[in-house]
């Protein structure tokens, strides 16, 4: 039943990205000012969410690590496996809202990167998630996994201030389309590609994650086991 349900969630996924991608392309119209390079918000905008919610991952998983790895040896792990492998999902959606935002401001601007508000704290984002990653893989030593755990909540603390960058200061990055100032908001025709889209990715990105952390807690399983036989030894 399980890899009969495994089955299903990726045929299920599979299905949702080929019509988020019909809907994406085919059935919403070109911008009225922009023209086709608007389709970019169909990636851009989804995989910027996805990026969020993983990150908030990382964070509820860090905390959990840091709250419980005194005293509740296996659920730290579990914690630790649920932020590493969020964290490491979320710089890959990350890294295509640094690609696809580019492309569409090189269009949209005239120019490919601008050191405004948005963009910046996305990138100080995902270099702070990157570090993490980074510290995850080549250090080593028992606070490894605590350390790891203070980085991504201090990396998490941005996420918000992405978020609110550009009602709290002018930007050359465009106001809210959704919950902005009056006048804000998307063509009705333009919403339903974006819901899929948004719906596909989250998809795609809870399927990678899932298998990620299967992969993560069979590694810790294994380094347990060896370090076991190593002490009986």
């Amino acid at each position: 039943m399980k890899k009969l349900a495994i089955g299903l969630y990726i045929l299920l996924t599979v299905v949702l990205l080929g019509w988020a991608y019909y809907q994406a392309i085919y059935v919403a119209p070109n911008d009225a000012m922009q023209g086709e390079i608007f389709r970019i918000i169909y990636y851009h905008v989804p995989s910027a969410s996805v990026a969020f919610v993983f990150f908030a991952i990382n964070l509820v998983g860090s905390v959990g690590y840091l709250a419980s790895r005194r005293d509740r040896g296996e659920q730290a792990q579990v914690f630790d496996a649920w932020a590493l492998s969020a964290a490491e999902v979320g710089v890959v959606f990350c890294t295509v809202v640094l690609t696809t935002g580019p492309i569409w401001g090189r269009r949209a601007w005239g120019i490919w990167w601008t050191w405004d508000a948005r963009l910046t704290t996305t990138l100080v984002l995902w270099l702070i998630y990157v570090s993490y990653l980074l510290l995850r893989r080549f250090a080593a030593g028992p606070q490894v996994q605590t350390l790891a755990a203070v980085l991504g909540i201090f990396g998490a603390l941005d996420v918000p201030i992405v978020y609110m960058s550009n009602r709290w200061w002018r930007t050359q990055h465009p106001a809210p389309v959704f919950g902005g100032a009056q006048g804000s908001g998307m063509d009705p025709s333009m919403v339903g590609a974006l819901l899929w889209n948004m719906l596909a990715w989250f998809a795609w990105g809870i399927l990678i994650l899932a298998f990620r952390y299967h992969i993560e807690r069979r590694k810790q399983k294994i380094a347990a086991a060896e370090a076991e036989a190593a002490i009986n030894a």
